[in-house]
């Protein structure tokens, strides 16, 4: 994104409310362009953001890292009408243990939110109840062999039943499942992978897998009791 891409956005927000609950479910899901990062507007970035990008080894990496933040920050600043570098970070209490390290959150009237960006894709989910998304590109057989056996007994024989050259993408889509879920319950993998059989939907919580294109496999998970309209977009327009 560049520098007039975001003071673009800053103008088009200036006037805006303030964030309204919706009953749809907003997706963006980005390609990371190929670019340099240097080229990137980084300037919403706070401290912490840019150290952990400036942690990175490759210029790659740190290209994603940066093209996610700043997508996140631009979605959330069209969504709240607040500047994207005035944005603020916190996290939720954790609902296993108490700790502040849930869910991320916004200190101002926000939607739920949650990023994942894998390779060259980045997703985005905003909606008003918790929520939780994932993307994970297609393994290698022995990775699904090996991460295989921690999942739920179900969801492993669901994986054993397939073709050896199906089991990749049917590991892909479980574990995608998985992770969107446990980020909207904000315990992330600190809960046992095997606790939830994530085939369908699970109490309280909609899941639901999300095309992307080839290579990867991406879901969403809701918490909601009824299903949502979810609108998937492919530009970073907000």
């Amino acid at each position: 994104m560049s520098r007039s891409a975001g003071e673009a956005t800053s103008a088009r927000n200036a006037g805006r409310p303030v964030w309204r609950p919706q009953s749809d479910v907003q997706v963006w899901a980005l390609r990371v362009p190929a670019a340099s990062w240097t080229s990137l507007d980084l300037s919403a970035l706070d401290q912490e953001e840019r150290r952990r990008m400036d942690a990175f080894v490759r210029d790659v990496d740190r290209l994603r890292y940066g093209f996610a933040h700043t997508s996140l920050r631009t979605i959330l600043s069209g969504l709240t009408g607040t500047a994207p570098d005035a944005l603020r970070f916190v996290r939720a209490s954790c609902p296993g243990c108490g700790g502040p390290h849930g869910r991320p959150v916004l200190t101002i009237p926000a939607p739920e939110f949650s990023l994942s960006y894998s390779r060259d894709m980045v997703l985005v989910a905003a909606a008003s109840e918790p929520i939780g998304v994932d993307v994970e590109p297609t393994p290698e057989p022995e990775v699904v062999d090996e991460l295989a056996t921690i999942l739920h007994p179900a969801e492993r024989g669901e994986i054993e039943a397939a073709p050896p050259d199906s089991r990749p993408v049917a590991f892909a889509r479980l574990w995608a499942r998985k992770e969107a879920y446990l980020k909207g319950l904000g315990t992330g993998l600190g809960r046992d992978a095997a606790a939830d059989d994530v085939r369908g939907d699970l109490p309280g919580w909609r899941l639901t897998d999300l095309p992307v294109g080839t290579g990867y496999a991406a879901a969403l998970a809701v918490g909601s009791p009824v299903p949502r309209i979810v609108r998937v977009h492919r530009a970073l327009l907000v």
